[in-house]
This record gives C-alpha cells, structure tokens and sequence, in this order.
C-alpha cells in the first residue's frame, strides 16, 4: 500500500476518535411546568384508638371471653382471672348491705318497735297528764290527800321523762342505722370493684386485634394482656425526619402507597403532630386520616406518604439534575446565579436568573 494512503487512513482514524470525544453536552431550556414540594414519609396503618390492655390485678388466667377478630362494646368482657376470694367478699358484703337496708327501712322492725314504744308512751304521758292536773286543781282547792297529789306527779313526771328518752333513743338509733347502712354500701362497692379489677372488660366500641395470654397462664399488671382498636377507623402513622417537621401543619394534603395495593394512591389530610422526637430514630410521629379508605386495611400495612407543604399550578422549572451548587447553572455564558424555590426529588423551582429562552447544560459528573 503507497505512504500516501496510509497516512490518509490514520488520519481519518484519529479523526474519528477526536470527534468522538468532543460531543455537544446535554442542553435544554427551563419549562414551565405544575409543581408540587412534598415531606416524604415512611407510612404504617393502624387502627384510631389502639390501645394495649392491662390487668389491675394478678392471678391465674381463668377464661378467655372473645377472639381475635371479634367486635366488642365498651365494657363488654374479654378475659377473666380467677378470683375466688374477691368473690366470696362480695357475697359476704352484699348480704351485710341487705341485712343494713332491712333495719334501716325494711320489715325487720328495729325503728317501728320504738316507734310503737313512743306512741304507747305519749299515750301513757296523756293519760299521766290529766290524772296529775286534775289532782293538781284538787290540790289546790284542798280537796284530796297529798300523798294522792304526790303520787300522780311523779306518775306524770315519769312518763314525760321516758317519752323523751324513746324519742332520743329513736333518733339515736336511726342515726346509727343510716351510718351501718352507708358503710355497708361502701363496703360493697368496693367489693364490686376488686371484683371487676379481675375481669378485664373493653374500654372502647371496637375489636380484639391480638391476645397475648392463653388459660392457665400468670396475669401480671407489667404485662399487657390484648390490643384492642377502632374497627370502623383507621389512621396512617408517619414517620417524619427531624428537618422536615417544621415544614409541616394540620390540614396538609398526604398521598399514600401501600404496599398492598401495588401502585394505586390514596389521599389523606394531615391530622396530627406528635411533639416530641424519637431519639433513636431521630423522627417525628404524625397521623393522617384517609379521605377515602380502602375497602379493606389491616393493622400494620404499610407503605409510603408524601405530605404537600406547596403547590403552583405552573412555574418555570429545571431537573434538578441541571443545578450546580444548589444556586448555580452552566449557560453560555458560563456559570449563572439562579434563585431556587420549590423542590421536589426530580424538579427545582426557578424564581430568577434564567428564562424560558436561557439554554442550560448538564454538569459534568
């Protein structure tokens, strides 16, 4: 092959390769575009109103009342403790408050004997009464003896004297009967209530979404026994990083994935903040309610959320790919300052510096 050509072969060789090398970067031109600024989050469904069960008392577990599943109403029953004892002092105080009540205002006759007593006595008192004046106006007319007026006085003196005592002893006794009869109520009712403190009843409308004793088993009050919830209401628990929970205030807009229901999202409002930060996870706890629930949730589901702290229905934007520095862009004429607003994880919001015509390129990696 003559000189010539070879030289003319590796030229168009190196050609090729230096044109290679030196392709245009990538350009583009700020759009105009519908932006949005969200808070993500990490999503948990649970029930509204969960609550771990505890048992007051200690003791064997006797019976198990539901299952887990199972509905129940506010003090409806879920588990029992054996409670032999706190039984058997209901009984006793129970009987002690019907024995008080009978003597208080019964049949038993206590207070009406005495009251039987009072009115033979005023009877007696009367009768006392007229003997004495009329042996008094005698008296006093010289009439009689006065042996005769001394014995009527004192008969009328006596009775007087033990009228007024039936009478003391009337209120005396009815004083007592109400004292017995109130603590006898009292006695009862705190019988009641040790009792119940061994059956466990349900604090709310709801259902029974675990039970974490079998019968036999020992009940303590450190241990929980059931978790109980809301059947008709659930709420997406957020986890919020700690940067971003300024950001964020009731009544914001939430979209939520779930895992369980693949792509499809769901919208939600920002219900609640919890104030204080989990130390190990360096979050914060949010609620959202669903505006629209899913036909079916379980406890636990979870997925993703993302919160609007902001919207425009259009602005001029950029990738944010294209940023450099968080405030700078590469034009033609070089790096140029940009003044940035909204951003979400694929556009950043242009509020000056460039326009619609302003040609930008990507940054080297």
């Amino acid at each position: 092959m003559p000189s010539t050509m070879k030289y003319f072969l590796l030229f168009s060789i190196l050609s090729s390769l230096l044109f290679a090398c030196t392709d245009p970067k990538e350009k583009i031109y700020p759009e105009k575009l519908p932006m949005t600024e969200s808070v993500y989050a990490s999503a948990t469904v649970q029930p509204d109103s969960l609550y771990q069960v505890y048992s007051v008392a200690m003791g064997i577990l006797d019976k198990i009342w539901v299952e887990e599943g199972d509905k129940v109403a506010k003090g409806d029953r879920i588990l029992q403790i054996i409670n032999t004892s706190p039984e058997l002092n209901k009984e006793n105080a129970k009987l002690t408050l019907q024995l008080a009540q009978e003597n208080y205002s019964g049949t038993s006759g206590i207070l009406n004997s005495i009251a039987d007593e009072i009115q033979a006595a005023k009877l007696q008192q009367k009768n006392d009464s007229i003997n004495y004046f009329r042996q008094k106006k005698l008296w006093d007319q010289n009439i009689g003896s006065k042996l005769e007026y001394d014995n009527k006085k004192l008969a009328y003196e006596l009775s007087q004297n033990r009228l007024g005592l039936l009478k003391k002893k009337y209120e005396q006794t009815e004083n007592e009967l109400e004292t017995h009869l109130r603590q006898a109520e009292n006695n009862y009712k705190t019988s009641l209530t040790t009792s119940n403190d061994f059956t466990i009843t349900s604090k709310i409308d709801g259902k029974i979404y675990a039970l974490y004793k079998n019968p036999g088993e020992i009940v303590n009050t450190l241990e929980p026994v059931a978790a109980v919830g809301r059947s008709d209401k659930f709420v997406v628990e957020l986890l919020v990083d700690e940067v971003d929970i300024v950001k964020l205030s009731i009544g914001q807009k939430v979209f939520i994935t779930l895992d369980s229901y693949g792509s499809k999202v769901f919208e939600g409002t920002l219900d609640k903040i919890y104030p204080r930060k989990d130390e190990r996870s360096q979050t914060f706890k949010v609620e959202a309610l669903f505006n629209k629930p899913p036909k079916t949730l379980y406890p636990g589901l979870s997925g993703e959320g993302n919160i609007i702290i902001a919207e425009k229905k259009e602005t001029l934007t950029i990738p944010k790919t294209y940023l450099v520095d968080e405030s700078t862009v590469i034009t033609d004429e070089g790096e140029t300052k940009v003044t940035t607003g909204l951003q979400n994880m694929v556009l950043v919001e242009i509020l000056d510096g460039i326009n619609e015509n302003t040609a930008i390129y990507k940054p080297e990696p």
